[in-house]
């Protein structure tokens, strides 16, 4: 696990690119998340994990500014985000992957990615321009389902595709939106066992050149996949390290009580 940066060219001590300072989000006097601080770094693959009402999704609401922190401060790419609304981080490059990806599931494979590729180029809402001028990014898009291998279905609709290779194509609507950094919110859920490790393979190939963060209950797909990990119990980071170190702590093993799905 501590090579698995440097094998996909990584640098280990890269500068953190999306960090947090003291978040903290309380609803109506519950505290979700509590002073959380969090360092990902650039290039790199981070898991975020922990039991059932760890405060998981919360901390991924407020890093994509979804919901608004109570407290503390978030920074990306060596910019203060803390007041800023999803849609500009997320021209930014901070991009959560299935929520922000548009999928039409009377849409072609190939059509799906062109919105996603007229969105970023601010076509999104212009659809009395030609055929002709909207063809224009049918490369871009046929490189985009190639590169997440649905060329075979590219003619399909999103409504015929297998669970797992309709993720794919949610993936390959996010990077659609050019991310630098790629926010996956349980991408392996729901999926058996051939999906995930189609899944695990793809998310591996696209984190060349980027970074990604990803919550996921499924251990062994983050032992294989992730370079670093932070455990949350009750809203506040319990450990942190490469997975060898957080599975080996005493404290993770007990908020888990031996188990292996967190939810």
């Amino acid at each position: 696990m501590a090579t698995a940066a440097a094998a996909r060219g990584a640098a280990p001590a890269a500068p953190a690119i999306l960090s947090a300072r003291g978040l903290t989000k309380a609803f109506k006097g519950f505290v979700a998340v509590k002073d959380v601080d969090l360092d990902v770094r650039e290039g790199t693959i981070h898991a975020l994990i922990g039991p059932n009402g760890a405060g998981k999704t919360t901390v991924f609401n407020l890093l994509t500014k979804f919901l608004k922190p109570t407290g503390g401060r978030i920074a990306y790419d060596g910019r203060d985000i803390t007041g800023l609304a999803p849609a500009e981080v997320a021209r930014a490059g901070l991009v959560r992957s299935f929520q922000i990806s548009a999928v039409f599931p009377h849409l072609t494979v190939l059509d799906n990615v062109r919105v996603a590729l007229q969105r970023r180029a601010g076509l999104a809402t212009q659809f009395w321009r030609s055929e002709r001028a909207l063809r224009r990014l049918d490369g871009q898009a046929l490189a985009l389902v190639e590169a997440v291998n649905l060329q075979d279905v590219r003619g399909s609709t999103a409504v015929e595709l297998p669970y797992g290779r309709k993720r794919a194509l949610e993936i390959a609507t996010t990077l659609a939106l050019e991310p630098k950094v790629m926010l996956l919110d349980e991408p392996m859920a729901g999926m058996g066992h051939e999906d995930i490790g189609r899944i695990v393979d793809l998310v591996r190939r696209v984190a060349k050149g980027r970074t990604v963060l990803m919550v996921e209950h499924n251990l062994s797909v983050v032992a294989d996949l992730c370079d670093r990990v932070t455990v949350l119990q009750r809203g506040e980071v319990l450990a942190e390290g490469n997975y060898a170190e957080v599975s080996a702590d005493p404290r993770v093993r007990a908020a888990y009580m031996g188990s292996e799905d967190d939810g």
